[in-house]
């Protein structure tokens, strides 16, 4: 018993400590926002988290992509589309 009641003093203790919030933004997020897109990349994963299923964020995915293009990134990154990708 004694294991079992060490073990929830324990998580009860955890839940009362504030939770340290990091608001520096990291190497991932730094480069959402250099792409100028960030926010088109937040729809668009925040559509895949809440749906788990990227055919129907297609219009977020759309929207990315005008974005992303009209950035400039596909020759800062030198990416390029998939002949699929070309044709839709």
């Amino acid at each position: 018993m004694s294991g079992d009641r060490s073990k929830e003093e324990a998580q009860i203790v955890s839940q009362k400590q504030p939770q340290e919030e990091d608001d520096e933004p990291d190497e991932w997020d730094k480069r959402i926002f250099s792409t100028g897109c960030a926010d088109e990349n937040m729809k668009m994963t925040d559509c895949y988290y809440e749906t788990k299923d990227w055919r129907k964020c297609k219009d977020e995915m759309e929207t990315f992509r005008r974005c992303w293009k009209a950035h400039g990134n596909d020759e800062r990154t030198s990416t390029k589309d998939s002949d699929k990708a070309a044709k839709s």
